[in-house]
C-alpha cells in the first residue's frame, strides 16, 4: 500500500466494545490508543500484601481525596437555612427567599461540581493523574474556607461554584487514578470502600457543626481548609499511573479531543451514562438538599432554639450516613454477584421506593417510620459508590477521565436545575413534597441502566482500533 503522506486523524475507535472480553486474535500495529491495553502486572493479587507501594499510595489518596470531598460538600447543606438568612438580613427562616436563595446557591455548587469534572478530567488526561489530583484539592479547599468571608449571598454563591470545581475534578481523577492501579477484581469492594469515604467526609462535617452549633455558622467553613494539607503528601508520594504513561508516550500530541466521547460506538455509553446519571443524581441530591431543611421546619420544632435543630439534623445525617456506608458493601455485594448494571438497576428502584414509603405521608420528628425510612434511603445511597469503579473502565484510556467525569458529573447541572425546581413546587417551608416529587425520577434512571453494558469482575478493556 502506497503512503499518501497524510498523517489519519486520531480520534475514539468506532469499535471500541466495553463488554468484549476476549482478547484479540490477531496482533495489530500499535496505535496511540492501542494504549487502553492494561499495563499492570498479571500476576493474580488476592492479599493486601500482594499490593505494591503505588497501589497502596494511590488507594489512600484517592480514599482521602473522597474523605475531604464529602467534608466539605455538605458543610454548607448543613447550614444553608440559617447562614442564608443571616446573609439577607431575615429572621424568618421561613421566609421563601430563603428557600429560594439557598438552593440556588446549591444548585451553583452542583453546576460547577459538574463542570470540574470534565475540565479537571482534560487535565488529568493530559497532564496526568497525580497532578491533576493536586490541583482539585487545593481548588476545593480554598474556596470552601473563603466561603467563611462572604457577606451576601452571591459572594457565597461564586466561591460554593468554584469550590465545587475542584469537588467535581476530585471524583474524577481518584476513580481512573484507582481503576489505572489496582486489581480488577477488587473494583466492586474497592468502590464500597472509597464511597465510604465520602460518608465519613460527611460525618465529620456534621461532627464539625455539632461542636460548632454555639458559633456563627459560617464558622464551619474554615473545617474544610484542611485537605490542602494533603497536597503536601501526595506531590511527594503518589506516582502517575503506568497506564496512563504508557498510553501518553504512544500517543505524543495526537490526543482524542473531548467531542470523541459522542463518536463511534463511545457514543452509545456516553449518552446513556448520561441519562442515568441525571436522573439518578437529580433525585439524590434533592433529597440530600431538602431533608434537612424539611427537618428544620416542622411544625413541632417551632419553639426549639436553633442549636437545638442543629443538633437534631446532625444526628440525622449520622444515621443516614452510617446506613450509606453498609450500603456501600451491600451494593457491592450485589454488583458482584449481579453485575453492575442490575445492581444499579434495582437499587434505584430501591431508593424510590424508599422515598415514596418515607416522604409519601406527613410523618412527626419523632416518628419511627421517619427515621426507619431515612435508614433505608441511607442504604440505597450505596449505589453511588459502583459508579466509581464501573465508570471510568469504559472508556479508552485517554479519555478515562474526561468520559466518567464529564458523564458522571453531568448529572448535577441536572440536580442543581433540579434542587431549585423541586423546591419551588413544594409548600413554602415544607420540603417533603420536593423530595417525594424527586424520588420518581429513580424509575427512569432505574430503566435505562438496565440498558449499560454488563461487566464480568469489573473487566471492561479491550483492544482498541484506530479511526479510519
Amino acid at each position: 500500500m502506497e503512503s499518501t503522506g497524510v498523517r489519519p486523524r486520531l480520534a475514539c475507535p468506532l469499535d471500541w466494545k466495553p463488554t468484549d472480553l476476549s482478547p484479540p486474535q490477531e496482533t495489530a500495529p500499535q496505535t496511540p490508543l492501542a494504549a487502553a491495553k492494561d499495563s499492570r502486572p498479571q500476576a493474580a493479587v488476592t492479599r493486601l500484601s500482594d499490593l505494591t507501594g503505588e497501589q497502596w499510595k494511590s488507594g489512600i489518596a484517592a480514599w482521602l481525596g473522597w474523605l475531604f470531598d464529602g467534608l466539605d460538600m455538605h458543610l454548607y447543606v448543613l447550614v444553608a437555612t440559617p447562614f442564608v438568612a443571616e446573609l439577607l438580613g431575615l429572621s424568618d427562616l421561613r421566609d421563601p427567599r430563603v428557600g429560594y436563595y439557598s438552593s440556588l446557591i446549591q444548585a451553583a455548587f452542583l453546576v460547577g461540581w459538574a463542570l470540574g469534572g470534565g475540565f479537571f478530567g482534560r487535565i488529568a488526561d493530559r497532564m496526568g493523574r497525580s497532578r491533576a489530583l493536586m490541583l482539585t484539592i487545593m481548588v476545593y479547599a480554598a474556596f470552601t474556607g473563603l466561603s467563611y468571608f462572604a457577606t451576601n449571598w452571591w459572594e457565597l454563591f461564586l466561591f460554593r461554584f468554584l469550590a465545587a470545581l475542584g469537588i467535581g475534578g476530585e471524583w474524577a481523577v481518584g476513580a481512573s487514578l484507582l481503576s489505572e492501579t489496582w486489581p480488577r477484581n477488587w473494583r466492586p469492594w474497592l468502590a464500597a470502600v472509597l464511597q465510604t469515604g465520602v460518608n465519613l467526609g460527611v460525618m465529620l462535617a456534621s461532627l464539625a457543626n455539632f461542636v460548632l452549633a454555639a458559633y456563627p455558622h459560617r464558622c464551619v467553613f474554615l473545617v474544610g481548609v484542611l485537605p490542602a494539607l494533603l497536597v503536601l503528601w501526595i506531590r511527594r508520594a503518589v506516582p502517575e499511573p503506568e497506564e496512563w504513561q504508557g498510553a501518553r508516550a504512544q500517543s505524543g500530541e495526537a490526543v482524542p479531543g473531548f467531542v470523541d466521547l459522542f463518536r463511534g460506538s463511545v457514543r452509545r455509553i456516553s449518552v446513556l451514562t448520561l441519562l442515568v446519571c441525571g436522573f439518578s443524581l437529580t433525585a439524590h441530591w434533592a433529597f440530600l438538599f431538602w431533608y434537612l431543611q424539611q427537618l428544620r421546619n416542622l411544625p413541632e420544632l417551632a419553639q426549639w432554639t436553633e442549636t437545638e435543630k442543629t443538633q437534631l439534623a446532625s444526628k440525622a445525617v449520622w444515621l443516614v450516613m452510617v446506613a450509606s456506608i453498609t450500603g456501600n458493601f451491600v451494593s457491592a455485594w450485589l454488583a458482584r454477584n449481579w453485575g453492575y448494571r442490575r445492581a444499579i438497576a434495582c437499587i434505584c428502584l430501591a431508593y424510590f421506593l424508599s422515598i415514596a414509603a418515607t416522604y409519601g405521608v406527613v410523618r412527626t420528628h419523632n416518628s419511627w417510620g421517619f427515621w426507619a425510612g431515612l435508614m433505608a434511603i441511607g442504604m440505597c445511597q450505596g449505589v453511588f459508590g459502583l459508579f466509581t469503579m464501573y465508570l471510568p473502565p469504559l472508556f479508552p484510556t485517554l479519555l478515562r477521565t474526561s468520559g466518567a467525569g464529564f458523564c458522571y458529573n453531568f448529572g448535577r447541572i441536572a440536580a442543581g436545575v433540579g434542587t431549585v425546581f423541586f423546591g419551588l413546587v413544594s409548600d413554602v417551608g415544607n420540603y417533603r413534597t420536593a423530595i417525594l416529587y424527586a424520588g420518581f425520577l429513580f424509575l427512569p434512571a432505574a430503566a435505562i441502566a438496565w440498558l449499560l453494558p454488563e461487566a464480568s469482575e469489573g473487566r471492561f478493556e479491550t483492544a482498541e482500533q484506530p479511526l479510519e
